[in-house]
């Protein structure tokens, strides 16, 4: 029996035809390929270095607008500027970065508005993962909460105030992890980077980061006695508690 090399020789082109003795059937075309993009990863790890960049500035610490240049950023990841250009659009699109015409690209100050906004809808998505913790997390899971605070003591400061920063922020992304709801979680990823940076700014104002800890102590108490009206209440006032702290205080966000 002939193989199909046989019943389909190549033509003139080098495309392999049907068999002479099907008349005027038209050759079978080889299939189109498209250059493959090798940009596509660059602009990725572009992207995530941007990204964490932003969000390690000190961007309410100052008044000073933060200008990304884009020459000196691809320089610095050794590769070319259509990368990190597609990365600052993406970083546009998400609100970390805002284009002016002839004059460069700037990192986002919030006003405090916007800040008060956001805050406002995390305390509603986190108060709805305190609430699916209680009927979902395991009782290990919910230990680990405690186990973060492992270095403070009656509510003092035992670590130094950026550690405690950290360790505020791990909190607060914990309890989004373990509400195990896909869509909850992937709502709350971008809204945290930005209250990331708002959080790091306020945690050293007035007396927050004491107050911080009363109140991770009582969530966490509530979360281990499956207390789902206290928790979910607990937290999302913890929320609402930083909103009104920037609306009294937060007159640089202005």
């Amino acid at each position: 029996m002939s193989s199909d090399v046989d019943r389909f020789p190549l033509d003139r082109s080098g495309k392999r035809g049907v068999a002479a003795n099907e008349g005027d059937v038209a050759a079978v075309e080889r299939p189109r390929l498209e250059p493959i993009d090798t940009s596509f990863s660059f602009k990725n790890k572009a992207y995530a270095a941007l990204k964490t960049v932003i969000v390690g500035m000190d961007v309410y610490g100052s008044r000073n607008e933060i200008r990304l240049d884009e020459r000196s950023l691809a320089e610095e990841f050794g590769i070319s500027r259509t990368p990190v250009r597609e990365a600052m659009a993406q970083l546009e699109r998400e609100g970390f970065v805002h284009s002016v015409p002839r004059r460069g690209v700037y990192v986002v100050r919030k006003s405090k508005r916007e800040v008060i906004e956001l805050i406002t809808a995390w305390a509603a998505l986190e108060s709805m993962a305190a609430r699916l913790i209680t009927e979902n997390a395991s009782d290990e899971e919910i230990a680990s909460l405690r186990r973060m605070f492992a270095t403070f003591e009656n509510g003092e400061l035992r670590a130094h105030l950026d550690e405690y920063s950290e360790i505020n922020i791990e909190f607060h992304q914990t309890i989004i992890r373990l509400s195990r709801n896909a869509v909850l979680v992937r709502l709350a990823e971008n809204l945290f980077t930005h209250m990331r940076m708002i959080r790091r700014k306020t945690i050293g104002e007035k007396d927050r980061a004491d107050r911080s800890i009363r109140d991770h102590m009582h969530i966490i108490e509530a979360l281990e006695a499956r207390d789902t009206t206290r928790a979910e209440t607990l937290v999302r006032d913890h929320a609402l508690g930083l909103a009104d702290h920037v609306a009294k205080h937060a007159d640089y966000l202005d």
